[in-house]
């Protein structure tokens, strides 16, 4: 009995010395209410909030969002876009996706399957949206451990150092702070020429809280958000057609989108290419009759959708907070803060981060990284500034896209089509072989510079779990990869990942890059 009291004695002595707390800033707050006041309560807003929290600054967080435009949904908890009505919702439904493919899949496994199979949108959204709840309150409880002031006001600027917030029912309360960090974020776009697209049309905001299933669906424009919505309402059995007027994924390599394009294509996913919507008119019946011009041929079409998807952009939440009062400086075609390095906008004191910042990756690990590190040099911790070059994402389509770096068109761009040298490769995932499924599109490039050390500047990927595979090979890019690096580490086998690694067809070489054997 004695040695154990001891041995915990010791434990807890030893534990003692070696634990080091982060260092503790006494708030300089003074003659203003906070030392910081945080207007959004989304991914980055709330990573900032807390970060400073922990320095010992205090803070608080205004959060507040207007239902949208069809009143599908009435009030978000805390969480933002993320947790709400983007991220978090989008790959539980992707994932609802690939259980039916699964479904498909298992029965050349052996498995018995009584037909038919059929999905339930109720079911499934009761639990997406029930995880979503448990998110919101996990955020609110995580701010009142770490005593930041959570606030449901709608928050706009006075001046640098003031802030007003209206609650809903229109009360008014006036917080000081010596920093204001605005991240609000951006909502999707409606187009505004086109007659009954507000009255008739939904936005993702509305489908990822839609009580019955959204039917026959049209989901008009070509960003990933389109095409993951499309993907999986195609998976879970709807009729689902994606209008394009130019290109799928803008911005990303135009190669692996091609490939993510045909894949839904061959996965019952139906496109209308170089079409535009000209009116949406709603029927006795109640469908929606959508008419559009095939700007090829000039010719005009209809057709009748139970849903009308618009994903055609996001505009960002700025008009709002009463920013041309103050002076701050926003671009004028986008309507987003221009914002120097270190997240500072053109008035002093005033930050912003995240989605509404002009040029910044519209991603939530950016937003978080990017917060954490702002509250850290507003805390006086630290001076390191956010590195926006290189950020990994992933396209949660039917057949997902991973990437991180330039694509092969900005290499060519930024060095030059003779200076770059791209490994490439199609490959077969092995869980694909008995399911007897298409892997035509299942491809690996790798951008490097062609001279010297043939640093990589871009890895692309298509195939299952595309995220998890770019996710590790993200951080050699911190590390200045090469392709001697990729090639000298060993694979895991068997596993799609390990064909990164195997990479040594180039594009220049003309062979064929089709991998074989195991």
């Amino acid at each position: 009995r004695l040695l154990v009291v001891a041995s915990f004695f010791l434990s807890f002595f030893f534990w003692g010395v070696c634990y080091s707390p982060p260092p503790l800033c006494i708030s300089r707050a003074g003659k203003y209410d906070y030392d910081l006041v945080v207007i959004g309560g989304g991914s980055g807003g709330l990573a900032c909030s807390k970060e400073a929290a922990q320095f010992g600054q205090k803070v608080a967080v205004l959060d507040y969002v207007d239902p949208t435009v069809k009143g599908k949904i009435k009030i978000w908890g805390l969480g933002g876009t993320c947790v709400n009505v983007g991220c978090i919702p989008k790959k539980l439904i992707h994932q609802a996706a690939l259980f039916g493919t699964a479904l498909k899949d298992a029965k050349k496994y052996g498995w018995q399957i009584s037909e038919p199979v059929c999905h339930d949108w109720a079911t499934m959204m009761e639990g997406v949206q029930n995880h979503v709840r448990s998110l919101n309150w996990g955020h609110r409880v995580q701010l009142q451990d770490k005593k930041v002031k959570y606030l449901n006001f709608k928050g706009s600027l006075v001046d640098e150092h003031t802030v007003k917030g209206l609650t809903k029912a229109g009360k008014e309360t006036i917080l000081t702070a010596k920093n204001i960090v605005i991240v609000t974020g951006g909502r999707p776009k409606y187009p505004t020429n086109i007659p009954g697209a507000v009255e008739h049309g939904i936005t993702s905001d509305d489908m990822f809280w839609l009580k019955k299933s959204p039917g026959k669906t049209l989901v008009v424009g070509a960003s990933y958000v389109a095409l993951e919505c499309a993907g999986f309402l195609t998976g879970i059995g709807l009729d689902t057609t994606v209008m394009v007027r130019s290109i799928a994924l803008r911005g990303f390599d135009q190669q692996m989108a091609g490939l993510v394009t045909d894949y839904m294509e061959t996965y019952g996913t139906k496109f209308a290419w170089k079409c535009v919507p000209k009116r949406v008119d709603k029927l006795s019946s109640g469908a929606l009759q959508v008419t559009w011009t095939d700007t090829q041929t000039g010719g005009e079409h209809q057709d009748t959708y139970d849903s009308v998807l618009w994903a055609v952009g996001r505009a960002p939440e700025t008009k709002a907070l009463g920013l041309d009062k103050l002076g701050v400086k926003l671009n004028q075609e986008t309507g987003k803060i221009v914002l120097a390095t270190d997240e500072s906008t053109s008035v002093p004191n005033i930050y912003a981060l995240g989605d509404i910042g002009e040029g910044r990756p519209e991603l939530t690990p950016t937003a978080i990284k990017a917060g954490k590190l702002l509250a850290r040099r507003l805390a006086g911790q630290s001076a390191e500034l956010m590195n926006y070059d290189n950020v990994p994402t992933t396209v949660f389509t039917p057949l997902e896209y991973g990437c991180v770096g330039l694509s092969e068109e900005e290499a060519e761009k930024r060095h030059g089509k003779d200076n770059i040298e791209v490994y490439h490769a199609f490959y077969k995932p092995l869980e694909f072989t008995v399911a007897e499924r298409d892997a035509s599109q299942c491809y690996i490039k790798v951008v490097c510079k062609r001279f010297g050390d043939q640093t990589i500047l871009g890895l692309h990927f298509t195939g299952p779990n595309a995220g998890e595979v770019m996710q590790g090979f993200a951080m050699g890019f911190q590390c200045g990869a090469t392709y001697s690096h990729l090639s000298q580490t060993v694979g895991i086998h068997p596993t799609c990942a390990e064909e990164v690694v195997k990479v040594n067809i180039t594009k220049h070489s003309g062979l064929d890059a089709t991998v074989t054997g195991c």
